[in-house]
């Protein structure tokens, strides 16, 4: 896939121009979809609309993928939608901050996984409320971690952090005033 791997290696590109920007994310995908065979078809928005209370993700570019292959972009948690996302900010030259500004949806996936992501954290706000003890979630993307962060940013009685390194980071909620306990002393 020579056209593919040449389209990364290119330049830097400011989204300031993203009508340019959707053009170079156009060619990575017919290369993809012509070499991998893929029966798909994809729309490119720039600006798309969004419903207000989606104040969390305003992305600059949406690309939404359908067809007959959907399933296969959605495998092992949208393994290859988050790759083919993930290609497009690397085209681009997206800094981690501006990967938001270039969205990838198939079959609503996204929609729901903000709304799985709006609910694992209403049920882990009520857990650290009942017990006392934080919560952490597996690791994920920095995307991801924001909604959770956004979506506990009113519950005056907790907070939220991101922990780990790289690809293991966290969010942990906590009740507001939580002290962990001090270290025991070690046996000898």
């Amino acid at each position: 896939m020579k056209s593919a791997s040449k389209l990364v290696s290119q330049s830097a590109m400011p989204i300031a121009d993203k009508a340019s920007g959707a053009r170079k994310i156009d060619e990575l995908l017919r290369a993809v979809v012509k070499e991998c065979e893929f029966r798909l078809k994809y729309r490119i928005t720039v600006d798309p609309p969004l419903p207000e209370e989606r104040d969390w993700e305003r992305p600059e570019i949406l690309v939404e993928f359908s067809g007959p292959d959907s399933d296969v972009l959605l495998e092992r948690g949208a393994e290859l939608l988050r790759s083919l996302e993930h290609l497009s900010q690397e085209i681009l030259r997206l800094s981690p901050s501006e990967h938001e500004r270039v969205a990838f949806d198939c079959m609503n996936h996204r929609a729901m996984r903000l709304e799985e992501l709006k609910l694992a954290a209403g049920v882990a706000a009520e857990r650290v409320r009942k017990t006392g003890v934080p919560y952490t979630f597996s690791p994920m993307s920095s995307r991801e971690r924001r909604i959770l962060h956004l979506a506990l940013r009113d519950q005056d009685d907790l907070k939220t952090e991101s922990t780990g390194e790289a690809g293991r980071r966290a969010v942990v909620v906590y009740p507001k005033d939580y002290k962990p306990a001090a270290p025991r002393a070690g046996r000898r």
